[in-house]
């Protein structure tokens, strides 16, 4: 939570509306706002008293470092992100939590929203994501997945010294050690209605975002994750998006 003095209550309504059945642990983590976030948070915990809030108060470090300070003081089995501008659809946990405990080999799921998603599936499909398809495009909106918390025994946590694309450098580090799937189906409200680029948020700054994507490139390949050849021909892929990207918000 930045700043997110109009769409913080939403976004957590969105939780407190949730069809699932089981307990609920709720971290918030201020990420050194200076409107009214705190008093609206504060409010809704003593509102709520019989709900498990959190909130934790920080200096303003970046989403990477806000969400590490939530994902290191979780206890539970599963972990789901929620962006301060998004909203989650009632039967959200509901219908992910019955995904992976029905299936063993899904480690992590995510799951599309209002303009993303795969036109050519069902509603309701069900994707395997390897680790090279994150490569030339991130499926996964952090407001989206739900994943095991084990994963972070294993991979770690999000890179902090990045503060853009910082999610598709955690992605392609889970895919590579885990089973991540798609569940073709919108389980979120995205922002206000925003594009997925070029319009707010961090995502508004697409010279950064294509550094940031860049920089995962660079850290996959120094892996020993991919070939220079793959690795290259990633990069032109990049660029020829970002250049995509320049031209729809210039003549959107």
């Amino acid at each position: 939570m930045y700043n997110s003095e109009n769409s913080i209550e939403r976004s957590i309504l969105s939780i407190l509306n949730q069809s699932y059945k089981g307990p609920i642990e709720i971290v918030i983590v201020n990420d050194g706002s200076a409107d009214k976030s705190i008093d609206i948070v504060n409010n809704f915990i003593s509102r709520y008293s019989n709900w498990d809030i959190k909130l934790i108060n920080q200096k303003n470090g970046g989403v990477s470092v806000a969400r590490n300070t939530g994902l290191k003081i979780t206890t539970g089995a599963y972990i789901a992100f929620l962006d301060a501008d998004d909203a989650w659809l009632p039967q959200k946990l509901e219908i992910q939590t019955s995904y992976l405990e029905a299936n063993d080999n899904i480690d992590f799921l995510g799951t599309s929203f209002d303009g993303f998603g795969f036109k050519n599936k069902r509603d309701g499909h069900l994707i395997r994501i390897k680790f090279k398809d994150l490569l030339f495009k991130n499926y996964f909106q952090p407001s989206t997945v739900l994943f095991k918390k084990e994963i972070l025994d294993k991979i770690g946590y999000f890179e902090e010294s990045q503060r853009y694309a910082e999610e598709g450098n955690f992605f392609m580090r889970v895919a590579k050690e885990f089973n991540c799937f798609f569940l073709n189906t919108n389980l979120i409200v995205f922002g206000d209605g925003k594009s997925g680029f070029g319009e707010s948020g961090l995502s508004a700054n697409l010279k950064e975002m294509e550094k940031g994507e860049l920089k995962n490139l660079k850290f996959v390949y120094k892996q020993g994750w991919i070939n220079p050849g793959l690795y290259l021909f990633t990069i032109s892929f990049s660029l020829l998006k970002y250049l995509r990207r320049v031209l729809i918000v210039r003549f959107r």
